[in-house]
């Protein structure tokens, strides 16, 4: 699996979502930029629906979740926060608040716990109460 690939295709799906959340509905380019970014988003899952749909499966094990497994673009975050960019100039991101898909386990019985994927490298992470807590599994 080329993970270099898989994560500038997920990078350009968050760089297009946090634009979409800046603009407003009134802008004229919003329809389009919308657009641009569902078809982003089919190809994503086109691509890279069988891989992570794998490894989506081990997390609902290791969690002792039964909630269904939903597409990869499911797992999106409506927004990402940049940080600085490493030393190759690679801008990883973090995730805030409650987004991502809601999952049920016993093990967290009274609490908020969601799966979000996040780029570079490609993971998924877990949030707790709106905290970005840990990563059930990452690319490298």
């Amino acid at each position: 699996m080329d993970f270099d690939k898989l994560d500038k295709a997920l990078t350009e799906i968050v760089e297009k979502r946090n634009e979409l959340a800046a603009m407003d509905y009134s802008n004229e380019s919003y329809d389009d930029l919308e657009e641009e970014l569902h078809d982003l988003e089919d190809d994503f899952n086109e691509e890279y629906e069988a891989l992570l749909e794998e490894k989506l499966e081990k997390i609902h094990e290791q969690l002792l979740s039964d909630t269904d497994i939903l597409l990869p673009t499911a797992y999106l975050a409506n927004t990402y926060k940049p940080l600085l960019p490493d030393a190759r100039g690679i801008i990883s991101y973090e995730v805030e608040g409650k987004q991502g898909v809601p999952i049920e386990s016993e093990q967290f019985e009274n609490l908020d716990v969601r799966i979000v994927l996040i780029p570079n490298p490609t993971r998924f992470s877990m949030i707790v109460s709106g905290k970005q807590m840990k990563d059930l599994w990452r690319s490298r």
